[in-house]
């Protein structure tokens, strides 16, 4: 996963693999194909037109859709289609689209003048005073988004400049049948035959500037978009992925991918579990409660599968000992080097000290930071804490609690009430609560503790019914205006509120603030220990004639391969494939293979016959590539060696989810949906011609 700036560096590499463009354009934030390329803060995607046309994943439109449906109106079952710009429907408030302008280095403003003898905690502030100032220079001009990104653990820093479009609306969505084929059952896995696309619209004011929703605004005019290829890849082709992958954890510590798989993952695993059972049975029969809860019923759907995918391929390889093996590699090579590694021989052992350290309150924060899933009291904990920190002068707030930042508070709040159920909401609170009080007592918080009636030595909470049943009943922050009021007062009326939500935030405010001061002391050890390590790792792999990427940090990042299947176990080949035949051959009526009669019809009487792979003989549904992804990359372009979109990037198969932590190439795949299968469902089943004929493509009898 390569910074842009990387590409310079391997001209030669992507000339051979069959690079049909300027290696330098890949470079180039501002001139095509990288200034197409957009980012939605959780995925990925791109404008396929002059008029600000957004094509990205249906998953990643999945919250818009979801926000835009009701039992009457269920986009998610049905579809949408908007024909004219009046028909296109508002996404849920805080959706946003970033278009990266420019990325460079400040890590000299950041570090390279921090005063020598600075304990942990000052020196995390330093940081982080440093990195709100160049954020508000970068931002002072309006319109924009911009963030200081650390790389290789805090060695180096760069500072994003992005464009943020704040109106964005849905434009095309095909049906969950269609959109979401296979659902669950097919995540992850190979073959695929899912239809994995939307279309969304980026607007601004009148004045062409970055504007909030309104009538008048007009589509966004990018100064550059991708075109759509007529021909799509075939086996063995070069294609390049440009995303914005979100995290990986490829340079962790052997002890901390030992924690992974001994802790983390299964404890994860039982939460998730535990939480789509109870979204299960408290939305059974109750349909607006269900429609409500549909994008976090996917989203914690994909993310159980992502970590039962680690956890079965964490088991296939011995990571942990391939990581001490790379480990003692380095510190034999580092000793070689005498007195002058001395110091990064030193970061490592205290950075393994303090990552042993980190895991004696593991419990505690994860349950404790667990209740702020909660709609309700994650709502009365961001009222409680924005009132807090808008007392203080801007530049010392908290991230996440500044000026900037209050726009997206306030659409946290607003939406709320399209995915928010008491009943819901209180069950899922109930799990959470009776996991922390089963904790030891030293993993416990007395302010929690106190307002649970939770004895020292005990371990579960005899009136917990009782006390949520007064939580919710005395509360009115289920009411979308009652927190839009809160939302502007102080820390005084807060605390001085009956609000029952209220009152819980308030009282468990001083425990949440000293674990995160203790995160962030930490933080601070691991600013000086971590850098030391990571320039011992590049040292290392540069005297081998390796070059090094940093982990995914959801910046901008471009990954290149070819098209090919592989073997995930003997006796077993995926072809790199799967056509519209695989969907007929699938479907049984019942979801999540209940593809709708249209498509089916359409297969069957050989529609669109234009859309044919020229090897395949067939239209092909989805395919397999080698280049390198993650989280975050949902929704980006698949660019052929011209710089053309002839896919979008929207998975990865099941052996592959142990590589956010150990890469491994020969069953590392990405799972793309064929553009052509795009094409082929708008012009044959969804009738989006419209659509269509804005990207410049052939539909209808001038497709056929």
């Amino acid at each position: 996963m390569w910074q842009p700036h990387q590409m310079a560096d391997l001209a030669d590499v992507l000339r051979e693999r069959g690079l049909e463009m300027d290696p330098a354009d890949l470079s180039d934030l501002t001139s095509h194909p990288l200034d197409a390329v957009i980012g939605l803060g959780f995925c990925t995607a791109s404008f396929v037109s002059p008029q600000g046309l957004i094509v990205t994943n249906h998953h990643c439109a999945y919250g818009a859709i979801q926000y835009n449906s009701t039992p009457e109106r269920d986009l998610i079952s049905d579809g949408f289609l908007a024909r004219s710009l009046d028909e296109e429907l508002p996404a849920d408030p805080s959706l946003r689209v970033y278009v990266t302008q420019a990325i460079d280095e400040v890590t000299d403003r950041v570090t390279g003048s921090l005063p020598a003898g600075l304990d942990d905690r000052a020196r995390f502030d330093a940081i982080d005073a440093a990195t709100k100032a160049l954020v508000a220079d970068c931002e002072a001009p309006g319109g924009l988004r911009c963030g200081v990104y650390s790389f290789f653990g805090g060695l180096r820093f760069y500072l994003v400049r992005q464009m943020e479009i704040r109106d964005v609306r849905l434009v095309h969505a095909p049906p969950d049948a269609i959109g979401k084929f296979g659902g669950d059952v097919d995540n992850f896995e190979w073959p695929r035959h899912t239809g994995d696309y939307s279309f969304m619209r980026a607007y601004v004011g009148p004045d062409g500037k970055p504007a909030d929703y309104a009538k008048e605004n007009v589509p966004y005019r990018p100064d550059s978009w991708l075109r759509v290829a007529e021909q799509g890849p075939e086996a063995g082709d070069f294609v390049m992925v440009a995303g914005y992958p979100g995290s990986t954890n490829r340079y962790r510590r052997a002890s901390e991918v030992a924690a992974a798989i001994d802790w983390r993952l299964p404890t994860m695993i039982d939460y998730l579990e535990r939480s789509l059972d109870i979204i299960g049975r408290q939305t059974e029969g109750r349909d607006e409660a269900a429609i409500k809860y549909a994008a976090t019923v996917a989203s914690l759907n994909n993310a159980l599968k992502l970590y039962r995918g680690q956890r079965d391929g964490f088991a296939r390889i011995d990571a942990v000992a391939d990581k001490q093996a790379a480990e003692a590699a380095l510190l034999a090579w580092l000793g070689d080097q005498g007195a002058s590694r001395r110091a990064q021989r030193e970061a490592v052992a205290a950075l393994e000290a303090e990552i042993a350290a980190e895991r004696a309150t593991r419990e505690r924060d994860l349950w404790v930071g667990l209740l702020g899933r909660s709609g309700l009291v994650g709502s009365a904990n961001l009222l409680y804490r924005q009132a807090r920190e808008s007392a203080r002068p801007d530049a010392e707030r908290e991230a996440g609690y500044q000026a900037r930042d209050r726009p997206r508070q306030e659409a946290r709040l607003r939406q709320l009430e399209r995915r928010y159920d008491p009943q819901v909401d209180r069950a899922l609170l109930a799990f959470v609560l009776q996991r922390y009080a089963a904790l030891p007592a030293d993993q416990r918080v007395a302010e929690l503790d106190r307002w649970l009636g939770l004895a020292p030595g005990g371990t579960s909470v005899d009136d917990l019914d009782a006390r949520l049943d007064a939580l919710y009943a005395g509360t009115a922050l289920g009411d979308t205006e009652a927190r839009l009021r809160w939302f502007g007062a102080d820390a005084a009326a807060i605390e001085a509120s009956d609000d029952s939500a209220l009152a819980l935030a308030v009282a468990i405010a001083p425990a949440l603030r000293r674990i995160e001061d203790a995160e962030k002391a930490r933080e601070g050890r691991f600013s000086v220990l971590r850098p030391q390590v990571m320039q011992a790792t590049i040292d290392f792999n540069a005297a081998q004639g390796r070059p090094v990427y940093p982990d995914a940090n959801n910046s901008l990042r471009l990954t290149f391969g070819t098209v090919q299947g592989y073997a995930p176990r003997d006796a077993v080949r995926y072809e790199p494939f799967t056509t519209l035949a695989g969907i007929a051959e699938k479907h049984t009526g019942a979801e999540p293979f209940d593809a709708p009669a249209a498509e089916l019809e359409a297969i069957a009487a050989g529609a669109g016959a234009r859309y044919r792979g020229e090897a395949l003989d067939a239209v092909p549904v989805n395919f397999l590539s080698d280049v390198d992804t993650t989280g975050g990359n949902s929704g980006s372009p698949t660019l052929n060696a011209r710089g053309e979109l002839v896919g979008l990037l929207f998975d990865g198969n099941y052996e592959s989810l142990a590589s956010d932590y150990v890469f491994n190439p020969d069953v590392t795949r990405s799972i793309h949906v064929d553009a052509r299968y795009m094409r082929w469902v708008m012009d044959t089943v969804s009738g989006a011609d419209n659509l269509l004929e804005e990207m410049g493509l052939p539909h209808g009898e001038e497709a056929r």
